[in-house]
C-alpha cells in the first residue's frame, strides 16, 4: 500500500510516497481504506523528528498522521462494524499500528467510530485528535457548571472545540483572538473575548481580577499564560510543559494518546456534531501527494481550520 513519511527527519520536502505491505485486520479490528486525514501541528513534530517515541517504537518510513476517515473494508472477529461502514479513526504514530497518512489503515475497534450523519468524510477526519484532546482537557480540569474556563489558541481546531465543548457543558468561556479571527471566534460562543498575545493574562485578570478557574493553554504560551489562573485552579497544557507551577495550581499534561481506546468518546464526538454542538472546519484539501505542501502551508502559520489530505 502507499503510505506518505519519511526515511529521515526534516523538512516538509522529507515527505515522500513509500509502498509497504498491506496489514490486515485482527480480532478486534478493522481495516480502514482511508479517504481522507487531517493534518495538523503533531504531524510536523513527527515529520521532523520531535517526537522521539517515533523514532524509539518505530522503523522507516516514519508516517504522520493521528486523524482518518474512510470506508471499512476488513473487519475482524468480534469487532462490532460492517465492511462499507463509513468511520473515522484516531491513529498513534508511535503506536502498533502506525501514523494515519497511509491508504490502509488497521485500527482497535474501540479508537473507531462511525462518522456523523451527512458530514463528509473530509469534514469527519478533522475530529478524533483535536476532539479527544478538548474533551480529556475538560475531564482533567474537572470544572463545574458556572465556573470560568480560559481557552488561548481559540481560533484554532483544538481551542475551537474546547470553547464550544466548555459552553455545552454550562462553563463560563473567555477565548482570546486576533482581530483577523475576530468572526471566527465570536461563532463559537464565548462568553468574553480577550486580544491574544504576551498580554493575555492581564487582560483576563481585568475581567476576573481572582483569575480563572482553568485554562487551556492551546496557544503553548506556557509561564505567560499562567498567571490568568487563580490560586488552586488548572492548567491544561498540549505540549508537556511542566512548570514551574505556583499559587497551588494543578498543571495538567494533556496527552491523547491515552484515549486511544476511546471507550465511546468518538462516538460522543459524533453526536455532538449531529447535535449541532461541534462545528468541524476543513480550511481546505490536497490530494495526499501534496503532504509537503500541506506541512509547509500549516508551519507558515495563520491557517484556520483543518487542511485534509485525500487518498484515492
Amino acid at each position: 500500500m502507499k503510505v506518505i513519511g519519511v526515511t529521515e527527519f526534516g523538512g516538509p520536502d522529507a515527505l515522500a510516497i513509500h509502498e509497504v505491505p498491506e496489514p490486515h485486520a485482527g480480532p478486534g479490528q478493522v481495516r480502514i481504506k482511508v479517504r481522507a486525514v487531517a493534518v495538523s501541528p503533531t504531524d510536523t513534530v513527527v515529520r521532523s523528528g520531535g517526537n522521539k517515541q517515533v523514532a524509539k517504537a518505530k522503523s522507516s518510513p516514519y508516517v504522520p498522521g493521528m486523524d482518518a476517515a474512510g470506508i471499512v473494508d476488513e473487519v475482524g472477529e468480534g469487532a462490532p462494524f460492517e465492511v462499507g461502514d463509513e468511520v473515522m479513526a484516531i491513529a498513534l504514530p508511535a503506536g502498533e499500528h502506525g501514523g494515519a497518512y497511509v491508504s490502509y489503515l488497521v485500527a482497535d475497534a474501540d479508537s473507531v467510530a462511525y462518522t456523523p450523519a451527512g458530514a463528509e468524510l473530509e469534514t469527519a477526519s478533522t475530529l478524533p485528535m483535536n476532539g479527544l484532546t478538548a474533551l480529556q482537557t475538560l475531564r482533567r480540569l474537572d470544572l463545574q457548571p458556572g465556573q470560568v474556563l480560559a481557552v488561548t489558541g481559540a481560533a484554532g481546531t483544538l481551542g475551537g472545540y474546547t470553547v464550544q465543548l466548555a459552553k455545552h457543558a454550562g462553563l463560563t468561556v473567555i477565548a482570546d483572538f486576533a482581530e483577523k479571527d475576530r468572526r471566527i471566534v465570536e461563532a463559537l460562543g464565548p462568553d468574553h473575548m480577550v486580544p491574544r498575545g504576551e498580554s493575555v493574562a492581564k487582560h483576563i485578570r481585568r475581567l476576573f481580577p481572582e483569575g480563572v478557574d482553568g485554562m487551556l493553554d492551546g496557544a503553548v504560551q506556557n509561564e505567560l499564560g499562567l498567571p490568568a489562573v487563580k490560586d488552586g485552579g488548572g492548567f491544561a497544557t498540549v505540549r508537556y510543559w511542566e512548570g514551574p507551577s505556583e499559587r497551588g495550581i494543578t498543571i495538567h499534561r494533556v496527552a491523547v494518546a491515552e484515549d486511544y481506546h476511546a471507550d465511546g468518546k468518538l462516538d460522543q464526538l459524533r453526536r455532538f456534531v449531529e447535535d449541532g454542538v461541534l462545528t468541524p472546519n476543513v480550511a481546505a484539501i490536497l490530494p495526499a501527494d501534496r503532504a509537503a505542501e500541506a506541512h509547509t502551508t500549516l508551519e507558515g502559520g495563520g491557517v484556520r481550520g483543518r487542511l485534509v489530505l485525500t487518498f484515492d
